[in-house]
């Protein structure tokens, strides 16, 4: 059962999704995201990403609600396929809470700003 803690919640969701990697495709849609790739996988986090921008134009609050928990989760599908924990999304958010949000853009290295990884580390 799940919590109304969102960092228990967050921590509960990511192991499902690691225990569902090694299952069987036709049983489950996270092993189907898996055994198609990561390239599928971004197509999905940047498909819920266009979804959530539509709903919110609409202004249909249950829709952007709906949304952005597909996208949450796809995300999440996402850092498990990079080898990624929540921990270090949440993490990266704490260091920028503070900061305006022009300081804290001027201050990411140029790679970041143009969209590369700050690891460099990419799996295929």
């Amino acid at each position: 059962m799940a919590t109304n803690n969102p960092g228990e919640l967050l921590a509960q969701l990511a192991a499902v999704i690691e225990q569902r990697k090694q299952a069987d495709p036709g049983s489950s849609y996270v092993a189907q995201l898996f055994a198609k790739g990561r390239s599928k996988i971004a197509q999905k986090v940047g498909e819920e990403g266009v979804e959530v921008a539509l709903a919110a134009v609409s202004g249909d609050n249950v829709a952007i609600v709906s949304e952005m928990a597909d996208l949450w989760f796809h995300s999440m599908v996402l850092l498990a396929d990079a080898g990624l924990s929540h921990q270090a999304v949440l993490d990266e958010l704490g260091e920028r809470f503070g900061l305006s949000g022009l300081e804290e853009k001027a201050s990411r290295p140029q790679s970041i700003k143009s969209g590369a990884s700050k690891t460099g580390n990419h799996k295929n």
